[in-house]
C-alpha cells in the first residue's frame, strides 16, 4: 500500500523540484502552482505510458552503469585519438550484431549506452530477427564488437529487465 503510494507521487515530486529550481522562488504561490502542475502532469503522464517496467537486480544495475561509464571515457580518449593522431587510419564501418532480448526496456537503454558511447550509432534495430545494425568509427575487430554489445551490455539488461 505505502510502496503504490510513493509511486504516485514520484514523479510529481521530481517535477515541483524542477519547477522550483527553475524559478529560482520558494515563495507561496510558486510552491502552491508548481505542486499543482506537478500533480496534474505527473498523474496525466501515467497514461502514456502503457507498458511498465519493474527492473530487477538492482546490485547488477549499479555495475553496468559503472561499467559503461568507464566505457565512455575510454571511447572518448579513443575517438580524439583518432580524430587527431591517426586521421588517415580510421576505418568506419557497420556491423549486424544478434540480440536475443525482447525486452523494450532494455533495448531502449542498451540504445541508450550505444548512443551515448562516443564513436558508435545505434543504426538500426530489427525487431523479427532480432539483429542491430552498428555504425562504428573505428571498425576494426568485429568479434570485439560483437562480444562487447552482447556480453558487457545486453547479458546485464536481460538480468535487469527480463
Amino acid at each position: 500500500m505505502m510502496r503504490t503510494v510513493l509511486r504516485w507521487f514520484y514523479l510529481p515530486t521530481i517535477l515541483l523540484g524542477l519547477w522550483l529550481l527553475l524559478n529560482d522562488s520558494m515563495s507561496t504561490g510558486n510552491i502552491v502552482l508548481g505542486a499543482a502542475l506537478a500533480l496534474f502532469f505527473g498523474w496525466e503522464s501515467r497514461s502514456l505510458r502503457p507498458l511498465r517496467s519493474q527492473p530487477k537486480r538492482p546490485l547488477v544495475a549499479i555495475k553496468l552503469v559503472c561499467r559503461v561509464a568507464i566505457d565512455i571515457l575510454h571511447s572518448n580518449l579513443a575517438v580524439a585519438h583518432n580524430v587527431w593522431i591517426s586521421r588517415d587510419d580510421i576505418t568506419p564501418g557497420f556491423i549486424k550484431i544478434p540480440l536475443t532480448m525482447k525486452d523494450p526496456h532494455g533495448l531502449a537503454a542498451l540504445s541508450c549506452i550505444i548512443t551515448y558511447t562516443p564513436g558508435t550509432v545505434w543504426s538500426e534495430y530489427a525487431e523479427r530477427e532480432g539483429i542491430l545494425t552498428l555504425h562504428v568509427l573505428d571498425l576494426k575487430d568485429e568479434q570485439y564488437w560483437i562480444h562487447k554489445i552482447q556480453d558487457d551490455y545486453e547479458r546485464p539488461l536481460k538480468e535487469i529487465f527480463e
